[in-house]
């Protein structure tokens, strides 16, 4: 298999219709992760695997649209699947703000800087520019290396999670003409950012509502130089 990536929502601040927020699923042959757990990627999850097959989860940070369904999944793994000692990777304040913080979740508090394995995936952590603290994510396995923006401005760039990305999902809430309303990036900072590092295939994620993804990939590729794609939800990206 070697290192694939699935979207399970990709929609940024609020789903939109028939929409999830940010959820993803990284998978080996022997390994599988979700990370970001926005509104709806929960349903989203079981149409590619069992909830008792995810070896851990990892929660960039505290804003529902990224973590809100940690809920159900901590049901589910505490009265219906009576599973024990779930790895969960988040920032400390994710944590603090969870609404269920017991087992069977087993906290691991990150922050930048800090690496961390999960079967035969290597996770690397950096901080991005987005209150709260928020992180960023380094996925290398099967031979790959994946890396997720979360949520950031532009002053964090891709480059941080080190060089040989062969895919890099990052954020584009906005287009440019909305450059600076909040610490988001347009697609057009997202293409900048995508090609002074240098990744192998870029691919857009956390549009706003109502934007269209077509503006969006012709703003980011005038700006990466190359085709870009745009995250759809249940695609599943070889990376």
């Amino acid at each position: 298999m070697g290192l694939t990536l699935t979207i399970l929502g990709c929609s940024g601040s609020y789903p939109g219709p028939g929409q999830a927020c940010s959820g993803y699923l990284i998978r080996t042959d022997t390994t599988a992760i979700w990370m970001d757990a926005g509104s709806g990627s929960l349903a989203n999850l079981q149409r590619h695997v069992d909830l008792d097959a995810i070896d851990a989860v990892v929660i960039s940070h505290e804003h529902p649209d990224h973590c809100e369904d940690l809920s159900g999944f901590y049901v589910a793994c505490k009265y219906y699947l009576h599973r024990q000692q779930v790895p969960v990777f988040a920032p400390a304040s994710v944590r603090a703000k969870a609404f269920y913080k017991g087992a069977p979740l087993e906290w691991h508090i990150v922050s930048d800087g800090v690496r961390e394995t999960v079967g035969d995936i290597t996770l690397t952590f950096s901080q991005t520019q987005h209150p709260p603290e928020t992180l960023a994510v380094r996925a290398d396995g099967g031979g790959r290396s994946l890396g997720y923006s979360a949520d950031s401005g532009p002053a964090w760039e891709l480059s941080a999670l080190g060089p040989g990305l062969d895919l890099a999902l990052c954020e584009a809430t906005y287009l440019q003409h909305d450059e600076g309303k909040a610490d988001h990036m347009s697609a057009r900072q997202a293409g900048h950012s995508g090609r002074r590092a240098d990744v192998g295939r870029l691919v857009l994620t956390h549009l706003q509502p109502g934007l269209a993804p077509a503006d969006a990939r012709a703003e980011a590729e005038l700006a990466f130089g190359r085709v870009v794609d745009v995250a759809l939800i249940h695609e599943v990206y070889e990376v």
